[in-house]
C-alpha cells in the first residue's frame, strides 16, 4: 500500500462540469454565513488541541522546590493559580456540573490543591474553604457506587498522611482515615507475591501516591525522551521531587513554557487528540469537508509512526487508533507495534492493562477488524470482543460518562465494520448521544474540548438533515418513475424501491453522489424485476425474448415484443442503461453505454441458465452453479454502473482489469453464499437450487446440514476478508480507491441485511430504512451548548 491514492481528477471540461455540479448540491450549505463559520472553527480544531487544564496535576507541579530553595516554589505561578482557581463550593478540579459520579475526583483534586497551599504558607482563606468541601462531601471517599480515579485509594492515603506530616487536620474522621491507609498498606503487601509488569509500571504511574520507591532504577524504565513519566505532569514532578532528575526538570520547565500557569493532566496528547477528532468526523459523516486537514494530520501522523515517536507508540489507545484510522485511508503501515498485544496476556503486563483500561480495549477491538491479513488481528478481535462482552456483563454504572461508553461498546460488538452501514452508525451515534461525552478519568477527570465540541455536533445535525433532504427529493423522483415505467403493474414483482434506495443512500450519502445512488437504486430495482420475471413470472418463450431484444440492442428499429411484460421490462431497461450511459459520459469522457448493455446482458443470460436448470431438474456440480450463480445474484448491474458515477476516470483498461472483476466476483460470490444460506430452507421446499443443497449432495462426505451451513459461513467469510485486502491494497492496484469503496460498501449491505433472514424478506429493517431517509435528526440544546 502506498502513502499517496489514486488520483480522482478528471480531464479539465469534466473537472468543470462535475465542480459545478457539486457548488449547486452545496449552494445551501455554503450561502449559510453560520455554517461557514462552523466548518472553519473545526478546522482550526485539527491545529491547535485544546486540552482541559488539571488542578490536581497543577497542584503536584505547584509543590516542586526549587534546586535553589527548598522553601521557595519552582513554579509559583501554578501557586497562583491555585489561589486563583477554587470553585465557589471550594473545590479544585473540572467542574462536573453537580454530577456525583466525579466526587472522588474532586476531592482528591482539592485535598492535594490544599496540600500546596499549605506546603508554602499561602492560602489560609482557600485552605478553609477546601476542608470544609471534604468535610461535606467526605461520605463519598467511601462510597464504591463512585467512579475513582486511577490510582485512588494508593495516592489519596498518601496524601493523607502527607497531610500529618505539614501537621494539617484532613476533616474524615480517623477511622475512615486509618481504615483506607490499612486497606492501602495490606494491597500493596498483598500484590507484591505477584509482582507483574503491568503492576511495576502502575507503582511508577502513580509515584506521587506512594512515596516509598525509592529506586530510581525502578522508575527510570519509564521515563521518555521528553523527560517526563508516563507523560504525566504530576508523576513528573513527584519524582523529580523525589530523584532531581535532570530529564523531569527539563519536562516541568517546558511545560510551563507552553502552559504558563496550569497544565494539563497529560501532555503531548495532540496526536490522540487530533486523531479523535478525524474519528470523531468520520463517525458523523462529515468528514468530507475537511479532507485536505485530515490528510495533512494523517501525513504527520505517519511520518511519526514511522519513526516510533513515543506519543503514539507508547500510548495504547493511541496506537490503535492511528493504526486503524492509516490503514483506512491507504497508508503503508506495519502491525508490529501492536503485535504485542494479539494476546490478553501481552496487554495485561501494560499500565493500561492493570488499570483495566476499557478505552484502550475498545480501540484494540476497532482496529483488529481494520485490515483482515493479519491472523494476529484475528487473535486480538477474539480476545478484546471476549474482554468487551464480560466488561458489559460485570458493568457498574458509576457515571454518566459511563452511560456513553457502555453504548459506544455495545454498538461495536453489536454492529461490527463489516456489517455497518455508515449513515446509520451516524444517526446511532447522533441519537444516542454518544458523540458528546468528551470527559476522560485518568488519575483525574479531563476534557477533550476539541472532540466532541457543539461545532461538530451542529455541522452533524444539519449535515445529516441536508442531506436526508436531498435523499427525500430522489425518493420522489424514484417513486415517478415507478409509475412512468408501468413497473407497478408487474404484478408478480416484488416492490423493493425502498431497500434498494435505502442501501445506496445508507452509503453513497453525500449530496455528490446522487446520480451514483439513482443508478444504484434503480439498478436495484430492475434486477428485482427481472429476477422474478425468470423465477415466477415469465415463460421460456418471454425470457428468450427479453434477452434477444437486449443482445441485438436496436436503437433504431421497432422492437418485437413477444408480451406485454416484456414490453415494459425492456423499455424501462433501455431507458435506464441510456440514462445511466449519458450520465457516466459527463465524468468519464467516454461511452461507457456498451458495457452497461453487457453486463445486463450476462445477467439475463446468467439467469435464464438457472431457469432452465430448474425446469430440467437438473443438478449442476457446485462449482458450475457458483460460476454462474455469483452473476446471477444480480449485483453487476447496480454496483458497476455506479462506479462509474463517483467521479474518478475508469478507463476501458481498468474496467478490463482483473481486480476489477476480482472485485466484483469476490462481492457477488460473497452475496450468494450469503443468501443461500438464509435462504436454504426456503428455497429447498420450492425445489431451488442451493449452493448449501448442492453442496450436501455432491460432496458425499457425510455432514449434516449444520456442519454443511458453516463450512459454507466460512467460505463466505474468507471472501468478505479477500474482498476488504483488495480494496485496501494500492500498491499495483489500478482501480481508483473511491470505486473500490463502492464493493467493500455493497459487502456491508449485504452483511447487515443477511443477518437474520433472507434479505428482502425482513421486517425490521423498514424501520431503518425510514430513520435514514424521512426521520430528521434533533439534539436536546444542553448537547449541543
Amino acid at each position: 500500500m502506498s502513502t499517496n491514492l489514486h488520483s480522482s481528477g478528471c480531464s479539465s471540461p469534466i473537472l468543470a462540469t462535475l465542480e459545478k455540479r457539486l457548488e449547486s448540491v452545496e449552494h445551501t450549505r455554503a450561502n449559510n454565513v453560520s455554517f461557514e463559520q462552523t466548518k472553519e472553527n473545526i478546522r482550526k480544531m485539527l491545529v491547535k488541541v485544546e486540552l482541559s487544564v488539571s488542578a490536581y496535576d497543577t497542584s503536584w507541579v505547584a509543590m516542586v522546590p526549587s534546586p535553589s530553595s527548598q522553601n521557595a516554589p519552582l513554579f509559583p505561578q501554578c501557586v497562583n493559580w491555585l489561589l486563583e482557581n477554587q470553585h465557589e463550593n471550594g473545590s479544585w478540579g473540572l467542574d462536573n456540573h453537580n454530577h456525583q459520579s466525579l466526587n472522588k475526583d474532586l476531592l482528591s483534586s482539592t485535598l492535594v490543591s490544599i496540600l500546596a497551599l499549605k506546603k508554602w504558607g499561602t492560602g489560609e482563606t482557600q485552605i478553609n474553604k477546601g476542608l470544609q468541601f471534604i468535610e461535606l462531601n467526605s461520605a463519598s471517599v467511601t462510597d464504591e457506587t463512585i467512579e475513582k480515579p486511577a490510582g485512588f485509594d494508593i495516592i489519596f492515603s498518601g496524601m493523607i498522611e502527607y497531610a500529618r506530616d505539614l501537621n494539617l487536620v484532613i476533616p474524615l474522621g480517623s477511622e475512615v482515615v486509618d481504615a483506607m491507609i490499612q486497606k492501602r498498606d495490606w494491597d500493596l503487601r498483598s500484590d507484591s507475591k505477584s509482582f507483574s509488569k503491568g503492576r511495576e509500571a502502575y507503582l511508577a504511574y502513580v509515584l506521587e501516591g506512594t512515596r516509598k520507591l525509592k529506586d530510581w532504577d525502578l522508575i527510570v524504565k519509564y521515563q521518555r525522551k521528553n523527560g517526563s513519566l508516563f507523560d504525566s505532569p504530576a508523576t513528573t514532578a513527584a519524582a523529580f521531587t523525589q530523584f532531581g532528575n535532570d530529564g523531569c526538570l527539563r519536562y516541568l520547565c517546558s511545560l510551563l513554557q507552553k502552559f504558563e500557569a496550569a497544565v494539563p493532566t497529560v501532555y503531548p496528547f495532540d496526536q490522540y487528540a487530533r486523531l479523535s477528532i478525524i474519528d470523531t468526523l468520520e463517525s458523523l459523516g462529515i468528514d468530507r469537508d475537511f479532507k485536505k486537514e485530515i490528510k495533512s494530520v494523517l501525513d504527520e501522523t505517519y511520518r511519526c509512526w514511522l519513526r516510533g515517536d513515543e506519543e503514539i507508540c507508547l500510548d495504547l489507545a493511541t496506537c490503535a487508533l492511528a493504526f486503524r484510522l492509516l490503514i483506512a485511508h491507504g497508508y503503508d503501515v506495519s502491525y508490529d507495534p501492536l503485535k504485542p498485544f494479539a494476546e490478553e496476556s501481552g496487554f495485561s503486563d501494560t499500565l493500561e492493562g492493570y488499570l483495566k483500561d476499557t478505552i484502550s480495549v475498545l480501540e484494540l477491538f476497532k482496529a483488529s477488524q481494520s485490515y483482515p491479513h493479519e491472523s494476529a488481528l484475528k487473535k486480538q478481535c477474539s480476545w478484546t470482543k471476549q474482554y468487551l462482552e464480560m466488561e458489559l456483563s460485570n458493568w457498574l454504572m458509576t457515571s454518566v460518562r459511563d452511560k456513553y461508553l457502555k453504548k459506544e461498546i455495545e454498538d461495536a460488538l453489536a454492529f461490527p465494520s463489516y456489517a455497518s452501514l455508515e449513515r446509520l452508525d451516524h444517526r446511532r451515534k447522533l441519537l444516542t448521544g454518544s458523540a458528546v461525552e468528551n470527559t476522560r478519568v485518568t488519575k483525574t477527570s479531563y476534557r477533550l474540548h476539541n472532540i466532541c465540541s457543539s461545532d461538530i455536533l451542529k455541522l452533524a445535525v444539519d449535515d445529516f438533515n441536508f442531506c436526508q433532504s436531498i435523499h427525500r427529493e430522489e425518493m420522489e423522483r424514484l417513486d415517478r418513475w415507478i409509475v412512468e415505467n408501468r413497473l407497478q403493474e408487474l404484478k408478480f414483482a416484488r416492490q423493493k424501491l425502498a431497500y434498494c434506495y435505502f442501501s445506496g443512500a445508507a452509503t453513497l450519502f453525500s449530496p455528490e453522489l446522487s446520480d451514483a445512488r439513482i443508478s444504484w437504486a434503480k439498478g436495484g430495482v430492475l434486477t428485482t424485476v427481472v429476477d422474478d420475471f425468470f423465477d415466477v413470472g415469465g415463460s421460456k418463450e418471454e425470457l428468450e425474448n427479453l434477452i434477444h431484444l437486449v443482445e441485438k440492442w436496436d436503437l433504431n428499429g421497432v422492437p418485437e415484443y413477444c408480451s406485454e411484460h416484456v414490453e415494459i421490462i425492456f423499455s424501462v431497461l433501455r431507458d435506464t442503461i441510456l440514462e445511466t450511459g449519458d450520465k457516466a459520459f459527463t465524468y468519464q469522457g467516454r461511452t461507457v453505454t456498451h458495457h452497461i448493455v453487457k453486463i445486463w446482458l450476462d445477467l439475463l443470460k446468467s439467469m435464464l441458465r438457472e431457469a432452465e436448470w430448474s425446469s430440467d431438474k437438473s443438478t449442476p456440480s457446485l462449482e458450475d452453479y457458483m460460476e454462474n450463480a455469483y452473476i446471477s445474484f444480480a449485483l453487476g448491474p447496480i454496483v458497476l454502473p455506479a462506479t462509474y458515477l463517483i467521479g474518478p476516470p475508469l478507463p476501458e483498461l481498468t474496467v478490463e482489469s482483473p481486480e476489477y472483476n476480482q472485485l466484483y466476483k469476490l462481492v457477488s460470490t460473497m452475496g450468494r453464499l450469503l443468501n443461500d444460506i438464509q435462504g436454504f430452507k426456503r428455497e429447498s421446499a420450492e425445489g431451488k437450487l442451493n449452493a448449501v443443497s448442492l453442496y450436501m449432495i455432491h460432496e458425499r462426505d457425510n455432514r449434516c446440514k449444520d456442519d454443511t451451513i458453516e463450512s459454507m459461513k466460512g467460505l463466505a467469510e474468507r471472501k468478505r476478508e479477500e474482498l476488504h485486502r483488495l480494496v485496501l491494497e494500492e500498491k499495483g492496484s489500478v482501480v481508483p480507491r473511491e470505486c473500490k469503496e463502492a464493493f467493500l460498501k455493497m459487502s456491508k449491505v449485504l452483511n447487515l441485511f443477511y443477518r437474520k433472514d433472507d434479505g428482502f424478506t425482513s421486517h425490521d429493517l423498514m424501520s431503518v430504512v425510514k430513520s435514514v431517509i424521512y426521520e430528521p435528526v434533533t439534539l436536546q440544546e444542553e448537547s449541543l451548548t
